[in-house]
């Protein structure tokens, strides 16, 4: 007797979460036909992304196994996992999940369909207690489709004759088919009414619960190993319908899997073959740089070139649901600019290229670039961080000065570049936010970024024949270089005495509406920390962030005060761990677990990032010292997790099983960090070529070799400057034409001296104040004749002692 279809019982289901973010394998088929992104963790799959790399369709895609005596094990809780890659830089992926109890093993193989939108699973199970018939295999199914957990429905439906588990939400539909054909299958709410609820208080599906609409859905499926094969072939197709979804579905089952195995391993071979021979054969037996390019392709999107997520992860996503739509699979322009660095540095300008183009599309009217975005160019969060604004300067040049960007190529670029150098000579060098997304001020990474990319500017300028502006843009390079100490380096404190240096950089120095800041000055927050303990003084607040000083050619990594630094830094934030030496981002972070290992939810305590290892070993390089380089890349890699992916963060306490951390494992915040892999590339280049990869030559010829500096000090309204030295000229800029009414006499005599636009729409008048003695003090209003009116408040600044004195 048929059986009425019922919708299930629990509407809507708990709230939605996603899994972990700690992911052992990513993968892509490189086709344009197969628009799909596959994670894996724990020996199953987690998210899949469809039809765009930012599109998250599914939580994630496990079995269950059950048997005699009401025996039950999921094998993502109840199994050892191992992964490994079908080859070195193919993220086709063998996985084997073998029951802690010793009850069975399942053997999986998975690969998307390179001509169509199905990703393909072959397993095999294998009884190791009793015999196959004993037990049952279920698939179990979690759609979060387009980035939701909730608003899914899910029902068991048919297509050709052949049973299929169906899913829809927010216009993409998925369905997942079997070879051998289902047996029986089940909808239902999570935790309520789901097959894993069914299972588990049952022993078996509910054959009346078909259907479960509009909430936090899954689907379960019997596997028909009971039929007498050990081995079953699983499809899970999308589409813009249920009926498309589940028509690629059944045609990637009709096809051969080997054949599709193949093609698919065979576009990754094409790949690889293309790039540069850094390989390196890790103790695990992975080719350390195959991962890395591997992981940097597989988070290319395909819709549009160029674009790359920051990581197909959500951080500590088995506590986060629907509100956090991004995570990290979201485009970031630095880390896109850092992404390019690790294709250029293996040998594929090509790609470069492409993210520098897909740079210029989502590059604002105004000249900045958004602080993340989709992969469509559609804002994310609202910040603005100058690094952020800079970097892609920084990549154009790196492309020109390779041969990959001759003058032909470069007009094509030419509005873009002055477009950012406008916004960053504008609105420089106080940064609204720092490269970790939190605090305003002046930042010893962003102003090195800043500095670098104008002088990078500077040359495409000249090159395209532009020298008036190029001009401008490194007298202003050179202003702002002169000021870095006086901004961001600290002397006399109580950790100068305690370490025995003269100073250091602090991590960043908040910026002072009043006048350019002192480091000294006023407290800085720190974002991610408890109430009350929010605030500490600038001083304080120490960061590797200095070391891009001599990254990107500023500093010599000899200077005294970078070798101050790098002493300060190691006495607050070097983490001793089993694998080497790491670092934390700065001091106080809070981005990271709590001290009992429980998720970050807007406080915790920052853990060390192996990241930093890569820029610690690039310094060292700097520093010619390429053994020291050597280890730390160990270091680095000794991070990894299972599949050689690079985390974002390890733990750095003694060992939490019941959490799943363990002493300089990756934490639960994201893996694979893209950046992190970017990096390791540019070390394995660097350390092979013996020189720092990606360091600008601009800055090192004209800082460190000529010790060029700038005749003037800048005025501005967002720069306020109380003093300069008394060899210097007051060079006021202006967001409009004026005129500067100024004395240095207390207004005993007066001067009027008129602006004059510059190409990047900045007015600029330079006041000969060189001769005045230290301790005159200039005063100054403005006139503006567009709205025949004045100011009305006057604004000072003291002569002081030149630098030579």
């Amino acid at each position: 007797m048929a059986v009425t279809p019922t919708v299930a019982q629990g509407a809507p289901g708990i709230p939605a979460r996603w899994t972990s973010s700690a992911k052992s394998g990513v993968g892509t088929g490189l086709s344009a036909n197969s628009p799909l992104w596959f994670t894996i963790s724990h020996g199953i799959l987690n998210e899949v992304y469809y039809p765009r790399l930012d599109s998250a369709c599914t939580r994630d895609l496990g079995l269950i196994i059950t048997g005699p005596d009401g025996y039950f094990s999921e094998e993502k809780r109840d199994a050892a996992h191992h992964i490994e890659p079908f080859e070195a830089g193919v993220p086709g992926y063998r996985l084997v999940n073998t029951a802690v109890n010793g009850s069975y093993r399942i053997e999986k193989r998975i690969v998307t369909d390179s001509k169509r939108p199905v990703l393909l699973q072959k397993i095999t199970f294998a009884a190791l207690k009793g015999s196959a018939s004993d037990y049952q295999v279920y698939a179990l199914l979690a759609p979060h489709l387009v980035n939701r957990g909730m608003g899914n429905t899910a029902w068991v439906g048919q297509h050709n004759g052949q049973r299929v588990l169906f899913a829809s939400g927010r216009g993409v539909s998925l369905a997942l088919a079997a070879s051998p054909p289902w047996g029986a299958c089940s909808a239902g709410y999570v935790g309520f009414s789901d097959g894993w609820q069914q299972l588990r208080n049952g022993g078996a599906l509910d054959p009346a619960a078909e259907r479960a609409e509009d909430g936090n859905v899954a689907l379960t499926g019997e596997i028909g190993f009971s039929t007498g094969k050990g081995t079953a072939l699983l499809a899970l197709g999308f589409g813009a319908s249920p009926e498309e979804a589940a028509e690629v579905a059944l045609a990637s089952l009709e096809d051969d899997f080997d054949a599709a195995a193949e093609t698919y391993a065979a576009n990754w071979r094409n790949f690889q073959s293309g790039l540069e021979t850094l390989d390196r054969q890790a103790a695990s037996g992975l080719n350390t740089y195959r991962v890395s390019t591997a992981v940097l392709a597989s988070h290319l999107s395909i819709a549009r070139p160029g674009a790359a997520v920051a990581s197909l992860s959500i951080p500590w996503g088995f506590s986060t649901g629907d509100d956090d739509l991004g995570g990290y699979h979201l485009v970031w322009p630095r880390d896109l600019v850092e992404t390019a660095g690790g294709f250029l540095a293996a040998g594929d300008a090509r790609q470069a290229l492409d993210i520098l183009t897909y740079l210029r599309s989502i590059q604002q009217p105004d000249g900045h670039w958004p602080q993340n975005c989709w992969s469509n160019g559609t804002p994310y969060w609202p910040g603005i961080q100058m690094d952020e604004c800079a970097f892609p300067l920084l990549l154009a040049d790196a492309l020109r000065r390779a041969g990959h960007l001759p003058r032909a190529k470069l007009d094509d670029f030419l509005a873009m570049i002055e477009s950012a150098a406008s916004y960053v000579v504008r609105n420089g060098p106080v940064t609204g936010e720092d490269r970790w997304e939190e605090d305003a001020g002046y930042s010893p990474f962003t102003l090195a970024v800043e500095i670098a990319a104008l002088l990078a500017a500077a040359d495409m300028l000249d090159a395209c024949g532009k020298n008036e502006p190029a001009n401008y843009l490194r007298e202003t390079a050179d202003c702002w270089n002169d000021q870095i100490e006086r901004w961001t380096y600290v002397t006399g404190t109580e950790l100068c005495a305690r370490e025995g240096i003269d100073g250091y950089h602090v991590r960043i120095a908040p910026p002072d509406g009043a006048g350019a800041a002192s480091p000294k000055d006023g407290f800085l927050p720190i974002k991610n920390r408890p109430p009350g303990d929010s605030h500490r003084p600038a001083e304080a607040i120490i960061s590797p962030d200095a070391l891009a000083l001599v990254r990107f050619g500023l500093r010599a990594a000899d200077d005294p005060r970078i070798v101050n630094t790098v002493k300060a830094i190691d006495a607050l934030l070097r983490c001793e761990l089993p694998q080497g030496p790491l670092w934390y981002r700065y001091s106080g972070d809070g981005y990271g677990e709590h001290e009992d290992g429980s998720p970050f939810d807007g406080t915790g305590r920052g853990r060390p990032w192996p990241l930093l290892a890569g820029e610690r070993a690039h310094y060292e390089l700097a520093a010619e010292r390429p053994g020291k380089a050597a280890e730390l890349l160990e270091t680095f890699e000794r991070s990894a997790g299972a599949g050689g992916l690079l985390p974002e963060q390890v733990w750095d306490r003694p060992d939490l099983p019941e959490r799943e951390l363990r002493l300089g494992a990756p934490s639960g915040s994201a893996m694979p960090l893209v950046w992190a892999h970017a990096e390791h590339i540019k070390l394995l280049r660097s350390l092979r070529d013996g020189k720092v990869f990606d360091m600008p030559p601009q800055g090192v010829e004209r800082y460190i070799e000529r010790k060029t500096v700038s005749p003037f000090r800048t005025w501005r309204f967002n720069n306020k400057i109380r003093s300069l030295p008394a060899d210097k000229l007051l060079r006021v800029e202006l967001a409009a034409r004026g005129v500067v009414h100024w004395s240095s006499d207390k207004w005993l005599t007066v001067r009027d001296d008129n602006t004059v636009e510059n190409a990047f729409g900045v007015h600029l008048v330079d006041l000969d104040v060189a001769g005045l003695q230290p301790g005159s003090t200039v005063v100054f209003t403005f006139f503006w004749p567009e709205a025949s009116r004045w100011e009305n408040v006057d604004f000072t600044v003291g002569i002081d002692p030149s630098d030579s004195q």
